[in-house]
């Protein structure tokens, strides 16, 4: 609070409203999404302390209402509305969705004593005498002033309950959780322990004054280079959460497409497209993704007439010998079926030109010959012989059993029967 210039409030809290004008569009779209409210509420709240502590600030409000230190209550009501907000953004964070009524009851009660808190520091102020304007230094020139002291306790004792409770609520989650959310919720919980660092020397400074003592510094300097520092770790704490989650989940779907390339790489001859999405430096990963996928289903459609299901039990024998886990097994006989359906397509594709462009759909392959021993035309979904290609992980399991022995002796087969025709 002794920056004359008001910049280390400033900075920070044009950098939160900004943040907040991100927000704003999501929460006009979802006005019922409860943990978006409680995001909105405790940056306007944030933005609104970073605003009114700032020394330029204050004297301004002073001056505009013709009252000295008419600064003090609003910024005091500000910062017990940021305390509330915070406790109010963990109870949503922290409850599930089967929990929301229980969510919605304590929210209830936390914003009732809020808002009571807040009633009685203006009225203290109101009944309270405070003429001298002190800009830096309130909590401890009117310490021994009736009402104007109780007004200090009052939001002193609410700053440090909001802090107690935050930082057992994190603490208490966090056994519960891993991860980023588990870095987060420690660093939150230091921010709420710097915070009750922040109240203790605000109480031992207010303390001395009614001993009759000078320690005034441990609340115009320490107190305040601590709550800047509790903001700083706090909000590193509800930002990390987030950005591990997004991170992780752009690292999941890049993971995902390369897992993916060999299986598009072995049904690239076969893919038409039914969908071509843009495609360039600046294309996110998710459309690569889709993109991707899509090839792939285009490409197993387009093979699916030429699909065996007898290739694809004498693959799960040949797999079962090998010892592998019940995945790996029907990953590899559907990999190998899928591998053997590429050649025998690849063969048979001279016929289907004639037909035109488009899938190997029945139409096409209505006068090709099946698999040996099968009657033509050889009409099939891959749902009749496949098992993976509709499951979530199912393609990265099929395409990661394309390097196994299994799988290329199916293909090399049929490769081999490919030649001797």
């Amino acid at each position: 609070m002794n920056d004359p210039h008001g910049l280390a409030f400033y900075v920070p809290g044009t950098f939160l409203a900004l943040i907040l004008g991100t927000r704003i569009p999501a929460l006009w779209r979802h006005p019922q999404d409860r943990l978006l409210r409680s995001v909105c509420v405790l940056l306007t709240t944030s933005i609104g302390v970073f605003f009114s502590c700032a020394v330029p600030t204050m004297a301004a409000v002073n001056r505009l209402a013709g009252v000295p230190n008419a600064a003090a209550p609003i910024v005091y009501s500000l910062l017990t509305a940021f305390s509330g907000a915070n406790i109010l953004l963990i109870i949503h964070w922290s409850r599930g969705p089967d929990e929301a009524d229980r969510a919605a009851r304590w929210a209830r009660r936390c914003t009732a004593v809020t808002a009571a808190v807040i009633v009685a520091v203006n009225v203290l102020f109101l009944l309270g005498d405070a003429p001298v304007e002190r800009l830096t230094d309130l909590d401890t020139y009117y310490a021994s002033t009736p009402f104007i002291r109780e007004m200090i306790l009052l939001y002193l004792l609410a700053h440090t309950t909001a802090g107690v409770v935050g930082s057992f609520l994190c603490a208490r989650w966090a056994r519960e959780v891993h991860g980023g959310l588990k870095a987060g919720l420690a660093l939150l919980t230091l921010g709420y322990l710097l915070n009750l660092s922040y109240d203790v020397l605000k109480f031992s400074a207010v303390g001395a004054r009614w001993a009759h003592r000078d320690w005034d510094q441990l609340s115009t300097r320490y107190a305040a280079a601590l709550a800047s520092l509790s903001a700083l770790v706090a909000g590193l704490g509800f930002v990390l959460p987030l950005l591990s989650q997004r991170l992780a989940a752009y690292w999941d779907m890049w993971r995902r497409f390369y897992q993916l390339r060999p299986l598009w790489r072995e049904l690239r001859e076969a893919m038409h497209r039914s969908i071509h999405l843009a495609a360039g430096p600046c294309t996110s990963i998710e459309i690569r993704v889709t993109q991707l996928e899509s090839d792939i289903h285009d490409g197993i459609l387009a093979v699916s007439p030429h699909l065996d299901a007898r290739q694809r039990e004498r693959a799960l024998e040949e797999a079962r010998r090998s010892s592998r886990s019940a995945d790996d097994v029907v990953a590899i006989a559907d990999a190998a079926a899928l591998a053997h359906a590429v050649v025998v397509w690849g063969r048979a594709r001279p016929a289907d030109k004639d037909t035109g462009p488009g899938p190997a759909g029945p139409a096409a392959t209505a006068g090709l010959p099946g698999p040996a021993g099968l009657p033509g035309p050889f009409r099939q979904n891959h749902r009749s012989v496949l098992t993976l290609p509709d499951h979530p992980a199912g393609l990265v399991r099929m395409s990661r059993a394309l390097s196994s022995d299994v799988v290329k002796s199916f293909r090399d087969a049929a490769a081999l029967e490919d030649s001797r025709r």
